[in-house]
């Protein structure tokens, strides 16, 4: 399992831009100091002095880290190495901040994996959809939760109290940690999602974006597939009970990582469909 993590999936694959991550620093803070010296949030972009056009805005559906890389390569040509001035920056969202580390983790041999899901951090009483990124501690033998977002202006603004490089239990909720908790109802759906949009919808679609993400592909929050419901539509009972079986595998630990990846590999409506081009 660890050796599956370690490896770049079609996302975090950087492709002819590796030459970027030459002479970067190995630690996790350093690593995120690269990340967010490269990627500039979309929604806080005011607040770095950058005032976004609509075209510069697109840059958010940039998918895969390859054209990322071609992006901020395109505007300062160096290595990730040297942090960019804020309008340099990618344009790029939490799932953007998430990928980038991963792939930088991958690339310096650690198992690395972005989640999808929620956090209790940007809106008190709200659990806001968001990314993070998790790696493996061989000294701990855990996972560790990352927030690759949170730089110096971030915790100061969100009066942030905790370490984000190593969330404490609770301040994220993976999409299945949530769907199980809503689904038993210990967690008001209402209170998950993003501006106006909430609701057991938005939760199963993050929990299925988790899923995808366990099997290396970190679509966009806004990518969905068959499985993912709307605001309006109704849920079969069949589709319920293989929702509630994704969030027992994807809450369950490692040792159901078999079985996550037999089926997503086995159910055609849990992946992306056919026509779709990351």
């Amino acid at each position: 399992m660890l050796e599956y993590y370690r490896q770049h999936g079609v996302m975090t694959d950087p492709g002819v831009y590796e030459y970027m991550y030459a002479d970067l620093p190995s630690d996790i803070p350093g690593l995120c100091r690269v990340t967010q010296g490269a990627v500039l949030h979309i929604f806080w972009a005011k607040g770095y002095g950058v005032e976004l056009s609509e075209e510069r805005k697109k840059e958010v559906g940039i998918r895969k880290m390859e054209g990322i890389l071609a992006k901020i390569s395109g505007m300062d040509h160096r290595t990730l190495a040297f942090s960019r001035e804020p309008e340099k920056r990618v344009v790029g969202n939490c799932r953007d901040f998430s990928i980038f580390l991963v792939s930088l983790l991958r690339r310096e041999g650690f198992p690395a994996r972005a989640r999808c899901g929620f956090a209790t951090y940007f809106t008190p009483g709200r659990y806001e959809d968001h990314w993070i990124c998790e790696y493996w501690n061989e000294e701990k033998q855990r996972w560790i939760q990352v927030d690759a977002q949170l730089d110096s202006l971030q915790l100061e603004v969100l009066k942030i109290d905790f370490d984000p490089h190593d969330l404490p239990e609770g301040k994220f909720l993976t999409g299945g940690e949530a769907w199980r908790l809503c689904r038993s109802g210990e967690l008001d759906a209402e209170l998950c999602g993003i501006f106006d949009m909430n609701g057991l919808w938005f939760v199963q679609g993050d929990l299925v974006r988790d899923f995808m993400a366990l099997n290396k592909l970190e679509v966009l929050p806004w990518d969905c597939n068959n499985i993912m419901g709307g605001p309006d539509e109704k849920v079969s009972q069949d589709a319920y009970d293989l929702l509630d079986r994704i969030a027992g595998l994807t809450t369950g630990g490692d040792k159901m990582f078999g079985e996550t990846r037999s089926l997503y590999e086995s159910r055609a409506e849990l992946r992306m469909p056919y026509d779709w081009q990351p």
